[in-house]
């Protein structure tokens, strides 16, 4: 799910406002998209690249690993289960409020098809000098610079913000992955964790989650068994409990998917947990200063 400057780009939605906009700075960032669908203006060319009636065409003619999605909820599931059958390694979502029926098919469909979702309502993926594709600003060097700390946000605009303070205190970023803000995820924070940890250029990682569902509390048994510091921040602290915030994944419930809930179980891990998403960039830079770190689990201690 690490966005790599090898992998091949389709757009789906390509000839739209979003999806021009963004294909253009994607590619001005080195992203090898190789061309985008849209059944009405399929033979044209829009923005230099090829126009395909639909993913499958797309395939047989122009080969590719990864499909960016900008399309409507109505017509999300076909798009997406367009890309899935065509063999598509990577879907990335970005479509928010999609129907839980709608999504519930595209999750299973991949699972059978083998193919690795992001989202929906993720932000997309980046990784510095290399690829994005998405709507963060991959493009912008002020946001994005090749770093060591990797960055998971289920938030877009959150993750932009800490990953503008990693850049400006030097640090940069070894790859985002934003899951998404839906309830139904296809990657959830524990996987993008897993794949952080294996990955060699990232030294730390900043994880950014927010109050309502559990994917923390699981992420967190998986960073009590990390080498790599990890710094959380977890948005929605003051909510009333149970009360619904932004998102759709948002909602808490029962004992867990709460601020206290989710807090308790990162620090039990060895996880630093800061109370603003300014105050990431300088964890990260203690934990990777410090090296591995002095919690027992090997994440960073606010105490180091």
């Amino acid at each position: 799910m690490i966005i790599r400057k090898h992998h091949k780009v389709l757009v789906q939605g390509i000839t739209g406002k979003q999806g021009s906009f963004w294909t253009e700075k994607m590619m001005a960032c080195g992203t090898q998209v190789v061309g985008g669908v849209n059944p009405k203006r399929a033979g044209e060319t829009h923005v230099g690249l090829p126009v395909f009636a639909s993913a499958r065409e797309a395939m047989a003619a122009a080969p590719y690993d990864v499909a960016v999605m900008f399309i409507p909820p109505a017509a999300a599931k076909d798009a997406a289960l367009d890309a899935i059958e065509a063999g598509v390694k990577l879907l990335v979502m970005l479509t928010e409020h999609i129907p839980i029926r709608d999504v519930m098919a595209v999750h299973e469909a991949a699972r059978r098809r083998g193919t690795r979702t992001v989202g929906p309502n993720t932000a997309g993926l980046v990784t510095p000098g290399e690829a994005f594709v998405g709507i963060m600003p991959g493009h912008n060097p002020n946001v994005f610079q090749p770093g060591r700390v990797g960055v998971i946000s289920r938030s877009g605009s959150l993750g932009t913000l800490v990953c503008l303070n990693l850049t400006r205190a030097g640090l940069g970023q070894s790859a985002f992955i934003g899951v998404g803000g839906d309830p139904m995820v296809g990657t959830t924070t524990r996987d993008a964790l897993e794949a952080l940890d294996r990955d060699a250029r990232t030294q730390a990682v900043a994880l950014v989650g927010e109050i309502g569902g559990v994917m923390e509390e699981d992420a967190a048994d998986y960073a009590a068994t990390m080498r790599k510091p990890v710094v959380a921040f977890i948005a929605g602290r003051a909510a009333p409990p149970g009360r619904k915030m932004g998102h759709a994944g948002a909602i808490a419930t029962a004992n867990r998917g709460g601020y206290a809930s989710k807090r308790q179980a990162l620090e039990a891990a060895g996880v630093t947990v800061v109370d603003t998403p300014g105050e990431i960039a300088e964890a990260c830079g203690r934990g990777l200063a410090h090296g591995q770190c002095g919690a027992e689990q090997g994440s960073l201690s606010m105490e180091a």
